[in-house]
């Protein structure tokens, strides 16, 4: 097992990611250019996690997690428009809004940690 699947957050990750992709390939109204860029940063917020705990110096750790944390942001972003433009359920956004603020605080914490060592 690698390091970064013993993280609490990269569990928040995988379920986050897999109802959020299972809701853009099973909802065809989505605008194909914010379905693409979605899956791309949501995407992005797995990789840069795993990416940053790969890392050896805790600078290059802190790297990562910062752009891991800002791809959750901009997929909170997109999410906000799919809300706006009604192509989403709002229980739907909810759950996905929520879950990204938890991934959200939880590398805030990491990359906090990583700027102390």
């Amino acid at each position: 097992m690698f390091d970064f699947e013993k993280l609490e957050v990269n569990a928040k990750i995988e379920e986050t990611n897999k109802d959020l992709l299972n809701l853009l390939f099973s909802n065809r109204s989505i605008d194909q250019f914010i379905s693409i860029q979605l899956k791309r940063s949501c995407i992005s917020v797995a990789l840069n996690l795993a990416e940053g705990v790969g890392r050896m110096t805790p600078a290059d750790k802190r790297h990562f997690y910062v752009m891991a944390r800002g791809s959750v942001n901009e997929s909170v972003a997109l999410l906000k428009i799919m809300k706006d433009q009604n192509w989403i359920p709002k229980e739907d956004f909810q759950n996905l809004y929520d879950n990204y603020e938890s991934i959200s605080k939880m590398l805030l914490g990491m990359i906090r940690s990583a700027g102390k060592q």
